[in-house]
């Protein structure tokens, strides 16, 4: 309970910088593992040297990270007074 006797509750997972950072880093991770484990001469050849999955990646890795990290100093704070009677009208 907080000092003006509302009751608030951080939204948790149905904030949707959580959804965005699962889907980066899932991506991220595939990405990074095909640049690890599944590119070829002829693929880094095509892009003049540098190996694109590798470097995308791992930049969705950094990205993901960043948005788990700002979920988790600047947390949505939900009245749950006010969310409690907002289905009914």
């Amino acid at each position: 309970m907080s000092v003006s006797g509302h009751r608030t509750r951080r939204a948790g997972a149905f904030d949707i910088r959580i959804v965005i950072a699962a889907l980066f880093g899932v991506f991220g991770l595939v990405l990074t593992g095909m640049g690890l484990f599944g590119t070829s001469d002829a693929d880094l050849e095509k892009a003049d040297g540098i190996n694109i999955n590798l470097w995308t990646g791992v930049g969705l890795l950094v990205a993901a990270a960043l948005f788990a990290l700002w979920t988790w100093l600047r947390p949505i704070i939900v009245d749950a007074e006010a969310a409690a009677g907002a289905g009914r009208d």
